[in-house]
């Protein structure tokens, strides 16, 4: 008896040994140390490409050079640079830097040769803000679900997306910008090199990304250089291919050279000495976040590449909340009516205003204010684009397209009234102020926590067993498409492809899972498409 207890006692204290000894790996630059957490090996701040400082300063991204001995993966990179823009934002670590071009890989692999597949995260923030390093992106909840899960930083603001007509001179393809995107490919190619390394198979990749994230995932379908790169694509809210064309190189550049007047600096060798603090701080908030068509990232409109059929042609899984928006997205500061809204939508719309109204049953001024007007000022915010892409992928790949509407609110937050609106933060409940009201549904971003199954990282919010029981619908519709480009599985609602239906049938995700068909939804995305791609 005293024996086996012994026994049992050495075995759980080697266990517990096992856990916290370093995971090491072998990969093209070098060996990675990370760490043992709970059966799943985590390798953080792991570099996939050059520090894009001094010279490398808006230039694509160059290769990691080697390293001697063992490089420790234990904690993350630093965070792109960036202001502090949006207060949902909470990161892993309080570094930031033009440094930044690392990635964090989680893996559930034993003997690193199980072949499983991998999931990459792009953030979302504008593509001014955010990183890998984000709780709410962690991959340890995927990892225990059997796949790999990645995140992956790039350049964002000025830094990622500066267009110059002198930066354009130095290309062999005589185009410039799209750094952060090029970023993005980066990554993936790093991934696919090295992934078996940590028990992934780089045949099924799967890219997926929220907001900016998700219009980089339909960005990166566009682009050649990402042929054969991914084999499924997932975005949440947004793409890239929305109601006008993206800029033309021209277009980009003009920009770009108003931008270098705003900062002070008359060339390019003034522009690379500057420091990025000051470059950030001079560039301003919005820096120069536009992408174009630069003939290299992408060599023509991301319209006609998949109106063309030329797109990465993989399994597709798209969708947005059923409140991204509402109609002051539209009416700006003034007054909620009808007549107000509608002469704010004349300016997008023309002449088919009064026709989209009575498709959105927008007739009195209660309706403004309602589902009718989050409807329309989600359409025009972010969901007729995320349409837009999952229609064409539909109509020209020949590849499965899943549609979701995302429709559990968030409960009520813990915090106090001055730090309401936070939606990132550590903080306890301190007080008895009354929380802050529970949103009428799912707002833009409420999502990622739900579908990665990172809820206990965000201790703003008071959470539910049934905000658990939606978390765990959502991530096992993710982990199912990940392994197989289908997100059916067992214990879930039945999910049909857009394919071959005139009417979508769509998902709603929430407690009560099913599917919709909405006939008025296709017919306001069909008149839109009338009046912004004739």
């Amino acid at each position: 008896m005293r024996k086996s207890f012994l026994t049992f006692v050495l075995t759980l204290l080697a266990g517990a040994l096992f856990a916290q000894q370093p995971a090491r790996v072998n990969v093209a630059e070098g060996t990675l140390e990370g760490v043992n957490e709970s059966g799943v090996k985590t390798f953080k701040g792991v570099p996939f490409a050059a520090p894009p400082v001094g010279d490398l300063r808006w230039k694509a991204p160059q290769p990691v050079e080697k390293w001697q001995g063992v490089r420790q993966a234990k904690e993350f990179g630093p965070n792109p640079m960036q202001e502090n823009i949006f207060g949902d934002m909470n990161f892993g670590t309080k570094k930031m830097s033009e440094d930044c071009l690392y990635l964090n890989i989680w893996t559930p692999a034993k003997d690193m040769n199980e072949h499983l597949p991998v999931l990459i995260y792009f953030n979302g923030g504008g593509l001014i803000a955010g990183s890998g390093s984000e709780p709410r992106y962690a991959g340890d909840a995927m990892a225990r679900k059997g796949i790999i899960s990645v995140t992956a930083n790039y350049r964002e603001g000025i830094f990622g997306f500066f267009t110059h007509p002198q930066l354009s001179k130095e290309t062999a393809y005589k185009g410039s910008g799209n750094y952060g995107l090029l970023d993005q490919v980066a990554a993936i190619k790093w991934v696919k090199d090295n992934i078996a390394a940590f028990g992934g198979d780089p045949e099924r990749i799967t890219i997926v990304g929220e907001s900016a994230g998700s219009m980089s995932v339909s960005a990166l379908m566009a682009s050649p250089l990402c042929q054969g790169l991914f084999a499924q694509a997932m975005g949440s809210s947004g793409s890239v291919i929305g109601m006008k064309k993206v800029n033309t190189l021209k277009e980009a550049e003009a920009r770009g050279v108003e931008m270098a007047k705003k900062i002070g600096c008359k060339n390019l060798k003034e522009l690379r000495a500057m420091p990025a603090e000051e470059l950030m701080k001079k560039a301003g908030r919005s820096g120069v976040t536009v992408y174009n068509v630069d003939g290299y990232f992408w060599t023509k409109q991301p319209y006609d590449v998949f109106a063309n059929g030329e797109q990465t042609k993989v399994p597709l899984l798209i969708g947005g909340n059923n409140l991204e928006a509402n109609a002051m997205y539209i009416l700006g500061n003034k007054p909620a009516t009808v007549e107000n809204l509608k002469a704010a939508a004349r300016n997008i719309f023309g002449d088919a205003t009064d026709e989209l109204f009575k498709l959105y049953g927008l007739n009195t001024d209660a309706d403004v204010t309602g589902q009718p007007g989050n409807e329309l000022g989600g359409d025009c915010f972010l969901d007729y684009s995320t349409w837009k892409w999952g229609n064409m992928h539909k109509l020209t790949s020949g590849q499965p397209v899943y549609r979701y509407r995302y429709c559990h609110p968030r409960p009520d937050m813990l915090l106090k009234d001055k730090v309401a609106g936070l939606a990132g933060g550590v903080q306890d409940k301190t007080d008895d102020t009354p929380a802050a009201p529970r949103a009428t549904g799912a707002v833009h971003s409420a999502d990622i926590e739900y579908a990665m199954g990172t809820l206990p990282t965000n201790r703003v919010f008071d959470w539910q067993p049934e905000d658990y029981v939606v978390s765990d619908i959502f991530s096992n519709y993710y982990v199912n498409f990940v392994k197989t480009g289908n997100p059916n599985g067992l214990g879930l609602v039945d999910w049909p492809t857009t394919n071959g239906k005139s009417v979508a049938p769509v998902l709603q995700i929430d407690v009560n899972t099913f599917v919709k068909e909405d006939p008025n939804m296709e017919k306001r995305y069909e008149l839109m498409d009338k009046l912004f791609w004739k």
